[in-house]
């Protein structure tokens, strides 16, 4: 068997998510059952083999290495090639070994997501016997921080912020022992080196350390007090998800009034207990991402035990997930009742990160702080996910799956795109692959525009990138765009401005290499026209580098330009004055004597509101005309409301005639009719809802047999409405056509960034 003749040595060099997921131990382990020699390193982009011994030895480590691999690991391409055999490695067990990590020049950007704690990690913090018993940092291969640490490549801990944590000689022992699974685990850590708990109070004085300072936070929470506490990759605010009165105070403090909460339940029975899980939302669920999953509530809720009203009112679905760090389990154990776990910032800002920041912006919201001393690099949110048409779907892309790279269906020159206002993410282009940040948030403020700042001079700085162009929304007046024409005139790089709806399009066809003539439906709530108008209800076919605006909503008028988003009322008002300016009169019950004269004169008067064909305001007009709010404190709850008041069984639909014009004009005055018929004549608002949603499924048949495109996107925010996603893509294939949805990047805003990564390189004709 150690014959030459029958030995080979092979040269492999993996690409891939293999940096930080446990990937040369698992090798080396590999390596040493086939009895092979040889040595394994990491690159800057790649892990790199080599590997020697009998030729079916080496044959089945090959197989093995792809079929086996770590759970977080993914192999995406193997570069196997032949070497001379080398006297000194005959094969013989023990010649292996880890090799140290090579500095150098990222070339594929690569860098490991953070990983929920793995059932190892689990079973060791519950165990008496083990010396990380309840020790909230426990780490190793499989889980642990990885993205939310790094400081730089090749990923090892000199690179992390736990650079400032020198192993002790226990987990020295670990770290270099070949069959420990902390096996060069770089955020290893235990109770004598590693980082440590303390617990402050909402002026920063500190009231306990160590295990007693999570004891008297679980205390506190059981006893509905408000805990800011430091997770992964950033502050949460936690609150006993059972006590209305303590949730409806974090609503309060947070001014957080309406938008669901996410809930943090123990495990999968406490998540059957509350809601329906699928097999694949449970996947999901327990997976190493273990992203919030939106799932259908239980409908025999009840008892003590059941999630308070006020985590997500009036609303069929929970935001659950289960712990995925030490700390989250150690409390849910001390708490021993689902917990809301949400990001810890005041309305309208960005996560706290450090404990200073969340003393300074927390303090009115908290009334204890848990917090530590391993710092986080970059902020990570929870990442959001829900099961469409049988497979996850991203609504937000952070924690787990942030940032790997997506995979373009070629190289382009290196991009950075800066995204939009609302949900912002930022792209990076290298090679084919594209690097998406985690998700930044809205730029209202200035906090949040530091923030989007800062995500760009990381990916830029982290991955050592030379961007060739700049790509931004055409919006002149978002914060992002400006930061993009700063950026475009620093470099002396050419800047590109990607139509918001053409870039939603774009980030479908990117996510699922689509070639030739493809017909987006792009229905979101707002996005800056080439014509000067308010777009959102689109219909664009992309044939490569050209795009065409096909059909669209008829614009009418947003009575108060922005303040429509957050008041249904005015979008039902200026659709009903275009209707006819005497139906306006049906509006006049939601405002003021003052308000009503105000906006009736300006209608009146020709007042040049902006006009809009949004398929967003569509769906806020006619949830105010069905009787729910006439104001909301987030876009897109009205029509969230308008969803869950959907009857199933109602199989009616109204009238939503197609010009034609070019581009053709959907005529929506003839479905607003109808709906003022149903409720003058008593019909119920779950009625009109299923028929106003089956009314844009038929519509949707009607532009692409129109478009005569085969393969149809639907993007957007609005395809964020799970039955309105579930009923057009019903339709549509039904007739015949291939429908797309998005699966690993949002639908809406926060999926851009890659829009406008593949729009500008189109316009510079790569």
């Amino acid at each position: 068997m150690n014959d030459s003749s029958m030995s080979r040595r092979l040269a492999i060099t993996v690409h891939g998510i293999v940096q930080g997921v446990g990937f040369r131990p698992f090798v080396f382990h590999l390596a040493r059952s086939e009895r092979l020699a040889g040595w394994v390193v990491n690159e800057p982009d790649a892990v790199r083999i080599e590997i020697q011994g009998p030729a079916l030895e080496v044959a089945r480590f090959v197989g093995r290495l792809r079929g086996e691999c770590p759970p977080a690991a993914r192999i995406e391409q193997l570069v196997v090639t032949e070497l001379p055999l080398v006297a000194a490695a005959g094969g013989v067990a023990g010649d292996f070994e880890i090799r140290a990590s090579q500095a150098g020049v990222q070339r594929r950007p690569t860098v490991p997501a953070d990983l929920a704690t793995c059932a190892a990690c689990q079973a060791e913090i519950a165990s008496a016997a083990e010396r990380r018993y309840r020790y909230p940092f426990t780490n190793c291969t499989n889980c642990g921080p990885r993205w939310s640490i790094i400081t730089g490549l090749p990923y090892d801990r000199a690179e992390t912020s736990m650079a400032r944590f020198p192993l002790c000689a226990a987990c020295r022992r670990e770290y270099e022992d070949p069959a420990d699974r902390r096996f060069h685990a770089q955020p290893i850590a235990c109770p004598e080196c590693g980082p440590r708990l303390r617990l402050l109070d909402a002026t920063g004085a500190e009231l306990a350390h160590g295990s007693a300072a999570l004891a008297e936070a679980a205390r506190a929470v059981r006893a509905g007090q408000i805990l800011a506490l430091k997770g992964l990759g950033g502050f949460q605010l936690v609150v006993d998800a059972t006590n209305q009165a303590a949730v409806e105070a974090l609503r309060r403090r947070k001014q957080r009034p309406a938008k669901p909460f996410a809930v943090m339940l123990s495990d999968l029975d406490a998540v059957r207990a509350c809601c329906v899980v699928s097999p694949g939302e449970q996947e999901a669920l327990v997976s190493a991402q273990a992203p919030i999953m939106l799932l259908d509530r239980r409908p025999d809720l009840a008892g003590p035990a059941c999630i308070a009203e006020a985590v997500a009112p009036g609303n069929p679905q929970l935001g659950v997930m289960l712990p995925y760090s030490p700390l989250h389990h150690l409390l849910l154990a001390d708490v021993q009742r689902p917990i809301v776990c949400t990001s810890g910032n005041r309305a309208e800002e960005p996560m706290a990160t450090r404990t200073a920041d969340a003393l300074a912006r927390l303090g009115g919201i908290a009334d204890l702080v848990l917090t530590h001393n391993r710092p986080i690099v970059r902020p990570v949110d929870d990442s959001v996910a829900r099961e469409e048409a049988g497979q996850l779907q991203l609504l937000r892309r952070a924690r787990g799956f942030a940032p790997l790279p997506l995979a373009l269906d070629r190289a382009v020159p290196c991009v950075l795109a800066v995204g939009g206002h609302l949900k912002n993410t930022v792209a990076l282009s290298i090679g084919r692959d594209v690097v998406l940040s985690p998700h930044v948030g809205d730029l209202d403020n200035t906090l949040s525009m530091a923030v989007h700042r800062r995500a760009v001079q990381d990916l830029v700085a982290f991955f050592c990138a030379k961007p060739e162009i700049v790509a931004c929304d055409m919006h002149p007046d978002y914060g992002s765009t400006r930061h993009a024409e700063e950026l475009a005139a620093a470099w002396q790089v050419p800047l590109v401005r990607v139509q918001h709806h053409h870039a939603h399009v774009l980030s479908a066809i990117a996510e699922w290499h689509l070639a030739g003539p493809v017909l987006g439906l792009s229905w979101d709530g707002t996005g800056y026209g080439p014509d000067g108008t308010v777009w959102g209800g689109e219909a664009i076919v992309v044939d490569g580098p050209r795009w065409t605006r096909v059909a669209h909503l008829r614009p009418f008028p947003l009575p108060g330009g922005e303040r429509v988003a957050r008041e249904p009322r005015r979008a039902a008002l200026g659709m009903l004055y275009a209707l006819q300016p005497a139906r306006c009169e049906e509006a006049a019950q939601w405002f003021t004597a003052a308000e009503w004269h105000t906006l009736r004169a300006a209608l009146d008067r020709g007042h040049l509101f902006p006009l809009s064909s949004s398929m967003g305001r569509l769906f806020d007009a006619v949830a105010a005309l069905c009787g729910l709010p006439e104001r909301v404190s987030f876009e897109g709850e009205a029509a969230m409301q308008l969803e869950a008041a959907v009857d199933s069984g109602e199989a009616g639909c109204y009238p939503l005639p197609i010009s034609q014009a070019v581009p053709a004009v959907v005529d929506w005055r003839p479905l607003l009719d109808r709906v003022l018929e149903d409720l003058h004549a008593g019909c119920p608002c779950g009625v009109v809802a299923g028929r106003f949603h089956n009314a844009l499924a038929a519509l949707a048949v009607q532009l692409a047999r129109r478009a005569a495109c085969e393969r149809i996107v639907l993007t957007g925010g609005c395809f964020q409405n799970r039955w309105l996603t579930w009923r057009v893509r019903a339709e549509l294939s039904q007739a015949g056509f291939e429908v797309y949805t998005h699966q690993r990047v949002p639908p809406g805003d926060g999926g851009i960034a890659l829009g406008q990564v593949l729009g500008a390189a189109l316009q510079v004709g790569a």
